[in-house]
């Protein structure tokens, strides 16, 4: 992608969805914090049945405590990976009542030193929650990066950078938001639906086939 067109890329986007959300549900910062910890390998509609059920009874780190492990594994047992993500959440919520008061923290150190919490998931908080310009790279983006000709990489790390040197200021807040559900609509790994894609203008990448809709009419011509 021409560096020229990258703000088009994203005006585009941002006119199509003013304001962009994840689609995972909370209503705090821990609420956010603990739906995220969960959706590694998972669905953000499987987390969301879960959590709706979770968050009824037990929406704060004291209150996850109280659960107990095996108590917490009940809620989420529908989950992927559940039993270890289930011990990460307890382990975080006792440091966050030990260390923080029973709050999230705002910095990216004190985010990734909690059980289960990489750098993605710290930067979906930092951004979702707290309104950072920060990039969490997940596969949607790294393959929107990398199709589009964005910003390539071979890694999560050299697509962040990427990011976070080429999308404009104005748009980075929410470039994470508009690339996650682009890649999960649209730009999707196995059949891109480039037919429908509003930015397929400013993309590098080119379909070897007709668009299901335009394979007729190339049929009909011979």
């Amino acid at each position: 992608m021409k560096k020229a067109d990258i703000a088009a890329f994203f005006a585009t986007l941002k006119a199509a969805n003013p304001l962009p959300v994840t689609e995972l549900e909370y209503t705090s910062v821990f609420e956010l914090l603990t739906a995220v910890l969960l959706s590694a390998q998972a669905t953000d509609v499987s987390v969301n049945k879960a959590t709706r059920r979770l968050f009824a009874v037990a929406n704060t780190p004291q209150k996850i405590l109280a659960l107990g492990l095996p108590g917490l594994e009940a809620y989420i047992k529908t989950i992927g990976l559940y039993r270890s993500k289930a011990r990460h959440l307890m382990q975080t919520c006792q440091i966050l009542v030990e260390r923080h008061g029973g709050q999230v923290p705002r910095t990216r150190e004190a985010l990734q030193a909690l059980p289960g919490v990489g750098r993605k998931t710290a930067n979906v908080v930092l951004n979702s929650a707290f309104g950072e310009a920060v990039m969490a790279v997940d596969t949607h983006i790294f393959r929107v990066a990398n199709r589009t000709g964005l910003a390539p990489g071979k890694n999560v790390d050299d697509v962040e950078a990427g990011l976070m040197k080429r999308v404009p200021p104005q748009y980075l807040v929410d470039a994470h938001h508009w690339l996650i559900l682009h890649g999960r609509y649209i730009c999707q790994a196995r059949t891109p639906q480039c037919w429908q894609c509003a930015v397929s203008a400013y993309c590098d990448y080119r379909p070897k086939t007709p668009a299901p809709g335009l394979q007729h009419e190339a049929q009909r011509r011979g």
